[in-house]
């Protein structure tokens, strides 16, 4: 039951296509009435509301500014939807027994459908399950995990006959003991090969999403369980151990990836992330991260502020530098407390960094649509190649959503492994 209907994609197939065609079906009987009254003067009633309410939202989210980019037309137009169906539902409530009864559930359905078409666009939540924030099939507890085998190097590591078909998830909590940053329960990606003994020595891959976002989107929108099994698979039950921490500090925050009165962040993932890395895993000291939008900016970030605890990044759909809407409000922001706040925050950026740092090596990735992205990527490239970085620029199909992230990480994830067991 679970794999038809928890597990079934929301994307694509037989889930998101009935309920389109519910959908559809439920707004044409809000619509359509039988009367010319209802045509001329409750339709451009409805039609009056659903556009004041989409100018409220938007001016709002102007003023709010919650999200680092634009919505999308896609976004607006099913949002709209949406709306105009509950107001339609509230304007029409009325008439025979069985279309009161039937106005509600044909209200939910529109909203359902609606969500659904908006959650494709960044294809956010693939499954059911993910929406319903159902724990994934593969979920472990991290202290059921034995925390010390006999460990072998990766390169002389045979699969044994018992090796696990896929790896485990598990939820822990790694604080902010050196940072004091409030970080949210981060998750840990376990391979099939730290699943048995003897234990293979694995290197680390950090992982940090989106803004705005849960902790968990790299496990949902990102699918990085189905990704990092189907390495494994490909290479004896070896991949990454992978660790997801909390950059953010809560779903809307934006603290930048910096050290700032907004948040210590850098010191969190450069300090209490490895530590607890070493206190906790059994790994090699090959250590990368990445992320994916406000994720893949903090990467490049944390490279160049802090190349011993980050050599290796992975750049997906990331901005040329934290940004908050507005140069002069991020700057503020960040370090309004400081004497000259633009020179506090210039020194951190990583175009200014890029020449004052060797060793590092990236990949950055972006959508071949992407066109608020897509220039910023070649920015990044451009000035890291130009100081004799290792750095190069994947492009894949699709915009600023989950899609290029999974099919980044995807891409990638033979360079990333190549470059960590390589490390010294």
């Amino acid at each position: 039951m679970r794999a038809l209907i928890l597990d079934s994609p929301l994307l694509f197939g037989w889930l998101p296509t009935t309920l389109t065609w519910l959908g559809v079906g439920s707004l044409v009987f809000l619509l359509v009435r039988f009367r010319r009254r209802w045509w001329t003067r409750r339709v451009p009633l409805i039609l009056l509301v659903t556009g004041l309410v989409l100018v409220a939202v938007a001016i709002t989210l102007a003023v709010w500014a919650p999200f680092p980019d634009p919505l999308g037309w896609r976004v607006w137009t099913w949002g709209g939807v949406g709306v105009g169906a509950l107001v339609a539902g509230i304007v029409g409530f009325g008439g025979r027994w069985w279309r009161r009864v039937l106005i509600v559930p044909a209200v939910l359905l529109v909203l359902l459908t609606a969500g659904v078409k908006i959650n494709a666009v960044y294809a956010y939540r693939p499954t059911l399950a993910g929406v319903l924030g159902v724990p994934a099939a593969n979920a472990i507890d991290f202290a059921a995990v034995p925390a010390t085998e006999p460990v072998v190097p990766s390169a002389g590591w045979r699969p044994p006959a018992d090796l696990p078909r896929g790896g485990r998830v598990a939820t822990v909590d790694i604080p902010g003991t050196v940072s004091g940053f409030p970080a949210r329960p981060a998750s840990v990606y376990l391979p099939p090969a730290y699943l048995v003994t003897p234990r293979p020595e694995l290197p680390v891959l950090v992982l940090i999403g989106g803004q705005p976002g849960d902790v968990t989107d790299w496990l949902q929108a990102g699918e990085l369980a189905t990704i990092m099994d189907r390495y494994a698979a490909a290479h004896g039950g070896l991949a990454p151990v992978v660790v997801v921490p909390d950059a953010t500090g809560s779903s809307f925050a934006d603290p930048l990836c910096l050290d700032s009165r907004l948040g210590n962040v850098q010191t969190y993932l450069a300090a209490d992330v490895p530590a607890w890395v070493a206190a906790h895993l059994q790994v090699g000291p090959g250590r990368a991260i990445g992320g994916f939008s406000y994720g893949g900016t903090c990467a490049v970030q944390m490279a160049t502020n802090h190349p011993d605890a980050y050599p290796t990044f992975l750049d997906m759909s990331g901005e040329v530098e934290p940004s908050l809407g507005d140069h002069a409000k991020t700057v503020q922001a960040a370090y309004g407390d400081r004497p000259d706040p633009e020179a506090a925050y210039r020194a951190t950026l990583p175009l200014t960094r890029f020449p004052q740092v060797r060793g590092i090596a990236g990949r950055v990735v972006v959508g071949r649509d992407d066109a608020i992205y897509g220039p910023q990527a070649h920015q990044v490239v451009d000035a890291a190649q130009a100081a004799g970085l290792d750095v190069t620029l994947s492009v894949v199909n699709g915009t600023h959503s989950w899609t290029v992230a999974k099919d980044g990480l995807a891409a990638e994830l033979p360079w990333v492994w190549g470059r960590l067991v390589s490390s010294p």
